[in-house]
This record gives structure tokens, sequence and C-alpha cells, in this order.
């Protein structure tokens, strides 16, 4: 991996390849590796980049409060830090929700636009919903359960059926957790949560139909948090907007359905697009 600074805090990224730039974000709780699949093969036809986000993987935490505006503010910091002027944007989970709303907001510099598996514009399925609140409140609420609620045991049991699906090892999974473990790892995990955005971003849902590059949404229709109807409603209200249903695939579909969400990807970065890469 290579390291640059973004914020005065370093931030750890794998770069491969030339050409038009493709910028990847991943998700909650993991790192860069989730798209070990994606970026060789991506790479041979475009310069990819794919960073551990500030507070996840090897990246430090934020030296900025994660608020969901500062986050995208921090993401367009980000590409300037990578020289990207307009580039093309794929993000799944956390990454897709920061990279909606990011696209809303400098349409003129996101080439094509690539959505697995996120939130999105929407919220999730409500149970998962009220756990996010729950997590909300530990985080914002000091005392026993805060100081003593086991982080990675927990975050360990709720990832075994991906690693049964064979997502991801333990291995790699003590990477994508490793930045919550000890005291440090904790006050991330609590300052992420007591910043998180809960509810519905408005702003994003009456922002659909205001984007027109290339967008691609990629869903496994097994999700147990996200439901397959903000897969569709992406697809509906974006112009042009091409939908790939991923038959009985779960959440973290790149890593179960690597060549599928590969094809799926290298179609997207085919199409034409208006914007100039200058």
């Amino acid at each position: 991996m290579k390291s640059c600074e973004v914020d005065g805090r370093r931030v750890d990224y794998y770069e491969e390849g030339t050409g038009e730039p493709v910028l990847l974000l991943h998700g909650y709780p993991q790192s860069a590796s989730c798209w070990r699949h994606q970026i060789p093969r991506l790479a041979a036809h475009y310069r990819v980049i794919a960073p551990d986000w500030p507070g996840f993987g090897h990246s430090e935490p934020p030296a900025t409060a994660p608020t969901y505006d500062e986050e995208v503010a921090r993401l367009d910091r980000l590409a300037h830090r990578f020289g990207l002027e307009a580039f093309n944007l794929i993000a799944h989970d956390y990454g897709g929700f920061l990279g909606l709303g990011y696209t809303l907001r400098h349409p003129d510099r996101v080439l094509r636009l690539g959505l697995l598996n996120t939130r999105a514009h929407g919220v999730f399925r409500p149970w998962f919903y009220r756990v996010m609140l729950a997590q909300q409140w530990i985080a914002t609420h000091d005392g026993a359960l805060r100081r003593r609620f086991p982080l990675v045991p927990v975050h360990d049991l709720a990832l075994r059926r991906y690693r049964r699906l064979g997502c991801f090892d333990r291995g790699l999974q003590r990477e994508y957790l490793g930045w919550m473990d000890g005291p440090e790892g904790r006050r991330r995990y609590f300052d992420f949560f007591a910043h998180y955005p809960v509810p519905r971003v408005s702003w994003l849902a009456a922002g659909l139909d205001q984007i027109t590059c290339p967008t691609a949404i990629v869903w496994g229709d097994r999700d147990l948090y996200l439901p397959m109807g903000t897969a569709r409603e992406l697809a509906a209200r974006i112009p042009g907007a091409t939908l790939t249903q991923l038959g009985g695939a779960d959440h973290y579909v790149m890593e179960e359905r690597p060549d599928q969400v590969t094809a799926a990807l290298l179609e997207l970065l085919a199409q034409h697009t208006s914007v100039q890469t200058g």
C-alpha cells in the first residue's frame, strides 16, 4: 500500500494501472482490501485508487468530526490529494452513502457512478434501523455499557455469515476489524456512530433525478440490511441507470460474486460520458 496525508492525517491506499481514474470506496467495517478481486482487473485498463477510508483499515482517524457533510467534503479533499479532477466513482455500503452525496454536490467531477448495496438515499431494513439507533444511543451516552461493549466479538459474530459464504476469511476479517480494537479503536467506533445520520438525509432522495452521468446499480438481493427496493428506486429515479440484480447474493457482493461485479463495473466504465477528464 501507499500512504498520503489528508487533513494532516495518514491515509493508506492501493493504486494500480494507468489511464482514466477509478476511485473505489469501501463500506463499514471494511478496508480497501474488499476490492482485491476488482483492482487488478480494472487496473488493466484504468488508473485504480482504493483508499482505506479515514478511521478504517490502516488509515488514521479524521482530524475533524465524521458528520455526513464533513465526510462528503473529506471525499473531495481526498480526490484532490490524488490529483483527480474528473473520475469514475464506484462505492459500496457506507462508501456509496458518501459517494451519492458527493455526486450530487460535484456533478462535474464524476464521470460514471457505481453503487453497490448501499443505503444510498434511503435507510436500512426496520430491524437493522433499530440496531443502528441503539448503537447511536450507546455512542452518545457515556456509561458502563459503552465502556464494556464487546466491539470485536459482536462484529465477529455478525460477520460469521459472510465467512461461511466465502467473502473473506478470519485473517482478512482481522484487518477489517483491527481499527476498532483497544481504547483508541473504541474511541473511533463511538465517535463514528455518535455522528452517523441514521434517519434519511432528505436532499439525497430529492436529487436522484439530477444525476446525469452513466450510473450502474449492482445489488445482492438477499442483503440482510438493505432492501432490494432501494436498488429498484435508484435505478428508476436516476436517468438511464442500469440495475444488475445478483440473485441470492448478500451484502458484500464484490467479495461474494467478484466476477459478476467486475463484469458489471467494466460495462459501466465502457459507457460514454459527457464529462471531460481535462
